[in-house]
């Protein structure tokens, strides 16, 4: 216990001491919100992988899709970094950041609101983010908090309200600066602790190769492959339909989330894009891909304490700590501190998108005129403070599993932004009327299905969401009034402008 306390100590000290640091660059609008426009490649891409993982996938998916896929869910991991990493930075990266510096841009519902010319499509932006964020902050507190309490057998309320008050704490002080230093410190710890973890776990059942041999004669629950032994180590695991919606939602879901969006925007220079793809993309392969692997030998650990006592259903938010309860004690601290890294890398994030979105897209010159420097600046840290409280609430009482709480918050938010921001960059015929369509789309499938549940699983529901919104963006904008030619001209003249670079980065040609 005296050595898991040590870690728990040392790393909140360190979350502290970032956050007075770098106090100093967030006196501005710009740089409490993006840190200046001047982060490097390493923190860039650190803060985008450790935004993007966090203990809902460490916890939630991770053993939720591993029970269910066996080690096929690994493919997830995968997934996350091709699609959700190197092709999010290749296909948007560059582009984001330009276009968003062109349009004077500080969150992606002042994206809209600036490249479509329409206040309202920015508002309506905005109080989707609001709305949306709150759940999948909540399950992040939920997935931590299963793990303290088997590590050190706290109360649950008091993991979440300890874990909320140390991320306010250094987001208020340092905003966008302290969050990409933290990251960067909580990505190294990540990467370090789920090799450790791999090793371990695998080690405790006779290494990788008995492991697989064990999980081979497990008989399949899946319906489609009742019975059948050896389902759990297959290529593509028992149910690869139902595997693709996940990996769907949980990739190609980060190019519509304002929150991971909002990195590219900060990003220095063309080296610090270069380098950040390769280095995020090597992050998920190893973070994402680890998880996912570990969790797919969740049913090697099956035990009457993976079960409702009443009901029979399995209990999948407790498969992976139940995994990490029988490591020596210092792998656990290493464990809860790996995902407690994760985990307030993410919630740091959350907040701060939440934050500057209600004060620049919402409150700014509509319900507080003529908001200085500094007052903007002070609503985004009493907003980081309000968000904070309503998360720890639904968290408290959390109403689903972690997963499908975070597949109805991505799904909304991905299924509603991830379209029309995506064309934006790269197409000029894009309508207002299709911008307004997508919201409608991904907020109405999301929103329906909770209540009419036509599509079975939230996952697969998000990841239709988005696909519609990719379908009736350019549908719609075929049959609706064309955008101002002109405009959208001088905006996209932003990619044209001619830049002086060293041979090293670029040959000119002959």
């Amino acid at each position: 216990m005296a050595v898991k306390l040590i870690l728990l100590i040392v790393f909140f000290a360190v979350m502290v001491y970032v956050g007075i640091y770098s106090r100093k660059h967030a006196s501005s609008v710009d740089g409490f919100v993006l840190g200046g426009r001047s982060v490097g490649p390493w923190l860039t891409a650190f803060a985008y992988g450790t935004s993007y993982f966090s203990a809902v996938v460490f916890v939630g998916y991770a053993g939720q899709f591993g029970w269910k896929y066996g080690i096929a869910s690994t493919w997830i991991g995968l997934g996350n970094a091709v699609i959700g990493s190197l092709l999010a930075w290749v296909v948007l990266g560059r582009r984001t950041k330009v276009m968003t510096q062109h349009l004077k841009c500080k969150t992606m519902p002042d994206f809209f609101g600036e490249r479509y010319g329409c206040d309202a499509l920015k508002v309506t932006a905005s109080v989707i983010v609001f709305i949306f964020l709150i759940p999948y902050t909540a399950s992040v507190y939920n997935g931590l908090s299963r793990l303290f309490g088997m590590a050190f057998h706290i109360p649950y309320t008091i993991c979440v309200i300890v874990m909320a008050v140390f991320t306010a704490v250094y987001v208020i002080l340092g905003g966008y600066m302290a969050t990409a230093i933290n990251d960067f410190i909580q990505g190294i710890i990540m990467l370090g602790g789920i090799v450790a973890v791999i090793g371990a776990v695998l080690s405790g059942q006779g290494g990788f190769l008995n492991a697989i041999q064990t999980m081979a004669q497990i008989p399949s629950d899946i319906p489609v492959t009742q019975g059948q032994p050896g389902a759990f180590t297959s290529f593509f695991g028992p149910d690869p339909l139902n595997l693709l919606g996940v990996v769907i939602l949980t990739s190609l879901g980060t190019w519509g989330l304002p929150q991971m969006i909002g990195k590219f925007y900060a990003i220095k220079d063309e080296k610090a894009i270069n380098t950040g793809t390769v280095i995020s993309t090597l992050f998920a392969v190893v973070v994402s891909g680890g998880c996912y692997f570990l969790g797919g030998f969740g049913r090697l650990f099956d035990n009457d304490a993976l079960y409702h006592e009443e009901t029979g259903a399995v209990i999948y938010d407790s498969i992976i700590p139940y995994m990490l309860s029988t490591l020596p004690d210092i792998l656990i601290g290493i464990v809860v501190v790996l995902v407690l890294s994760a985990s307030m890398s993410t919630l740091s994030s959350l907040v701060l998108t939440s934050s500057s979105t209600m004060t620049l897209d919402l409150l700014k010159d509509r319900v507080m005129k003529n908001m200085s420097e500094k007052k903007q600046v002070v609503t985004m840290q009493i907003l980081i403070v309000f968000f904070i409280v309503v998360s720890v609430v639904i968290a408290l009482n959390p109403p689903t599993f972690i997963a499908q709480l975070m597949g109805i918050s991505w799904g909304a938010l991905a299924g509603a932004f991830l379209a029309p921001f995506l064309y934006g960059l790269y197409w000029k015929g894009v309508s207002r009327a299709a911008v307004w369509a997508s919201f409608a789309a991904g907020v109405g499938i999301t929103v329906s299905n909770m209540f009419i549940g036509y599509i079975a699983s939230p996952i697969n529901a998000g990841a239709f969401a988005m696909i519609a919104g990719l379908i009736v963006v350019p549908l719609v904008s075929l049959f609706t009034p064309k955008p101002e030619r002109q405009k959208v001209d001088a905006i996209f003249a932003c990619y044209d402008e001619k830049v002086t670079i060293t041979k090293k980065r670029s040959l000119e040609a002959n």
